[in-house]
């Protein structure tokens, strides 16, 4: 029984990641890459502060790789995906005018 599972799951992914592989699937993945870079860029700004923090690169990649993933969500009719995407596109766009006009304002510097 666990032998079959097995083998049903590695066709199951056989399917999905080499069968079906086009390109519309190479973007979705670079799009969840560049949005997951976020995470990575946030914690390594936290450590090297030695406090949570949030960089304006944060801000950049959400908007590119929310972008993209916007994107491939309208090409593969993703209702979902459009919609999640699309409002938290607003967010991270909002996000940046506002660090944008704060540093403009003088009140702080751009983090980086």
């Amino acid at each position: 029984m666990l032998i079959q599972y097995g083998q049903e799951l590695g066709d199951y992914l056989y399917d999905v990641f080499v069968a079906k592989f086009d390109f519309w699937l190479a973007f979705g993945l670079i799009a969840q890459l560049l949005f997951t870079a976020r995470f990575l860029v946030q914690w390594i700004s936290s450590e090297r502060a030695g406090k949570s923090v949030v960089p304006m690169a944060f801000w950049f990649f959400s908007m590119g790789g929310g972008l993209m993933t916007l994107v491939y969500g309208i090409a593969k009719r993703e209702p979902v995906i459009i919609l999640g995407q699309a409002m938290a596109t607003i967010i991270y766009v909002r996000n940046i005018m506002l660090i944008i006009k704060a540093h403009a304002r003088g009140s702080e510097s751009l983090p980086n």
